[in-house]
């Protein structure tokens, strides 16, 4: 695979990855409410349900991966659910100034990992990407070094995508100096979270 190939790649997936949806609204979402770990660990877990649909590709899986409907909305279904909770229980949580945070808001980031896997493997666009785009720019077969060369890709994309949101939003948390403005932004934040939930729910 030449280099060009790989660019050609990393455009069109740092496009998927940049465009404003769900995820990217939950990372922001989870480091202004409790910091750069929470946001990086749901990214985190996106990042692996992207690299589990590559290696279904890698084995041809894909598609069979894109007809297991009930798996999949069982995943998104559950995922969207608990990105739900996340928010009521944001927007209902006493205002606490963050460098005043207890140490144990900062426990959960294996759930909220797992929420992000979940919630990629449950989202039914992912299937269509790889076998839309897979083919296209790499051919029918990925042999083992495709597979490395492009995780290694993806890997690079998310790092700066996912690194953006969450240092942009840990700027903004810097804000929070007073539990008026604590309150403000849990409910804005928990609000984004339901409304990231709903919009899972929704997708088909």
């Amino acid at each position: 695979m030449d280099i060009s190939t790989l660019l050609a790649f990393a455009a069109a997936f740092f496009v998927f990855a940049a465009s404003p949806g769900p995820d990217n609204m939950t990372i922001v979402a989870r480091t202004i409410s409790h910091g750069a770990a929470g946001g990086i660990a749901y990214g985190a877990g996106t990042v692996a349900g992207i690299l589990i649909f590559l290696t279904l590709a890698a084995f041809g899986l894909s598609i069979i991966a894109a007809e297991m409907g009930i798996v999949m909305t069982i995943l998104r279904y559950a995922g969207a659910a608990y990105l739900i909770w996340m928010g009521i229980k944001l927007w209902t949580a006493e205002p606490v100034v963050p460098a005043l945070q207890p140490t144990s808001e900062r426990r959960g980031v294996l759930a909220i990992f797992a929420t992000g896997v979940a919630l990629n493997l449950g989202n039914p666009k992912m299937p269509l990407f790889y076998i839309a785009l897979l083919p296209n720019v790499v051919g029918s077969s990925l042999t083992p070094g495709h597979v490395a060369a492009l995780a290694a890709v993806i890997l690079a994309v998310e790092t700066v995508v996912i690194g953006g949101h969450v240092i942009l939003a840990g700027r903004a948390r810097k804000l929070l100096r007073t539990p008026t403005v604590v309150r403000r932004v849990n409910r804005t934040a928990g609000g984004v979270m339901v409304g990231a939930g709903l919009a899972v729910m929704a997708s088909r």
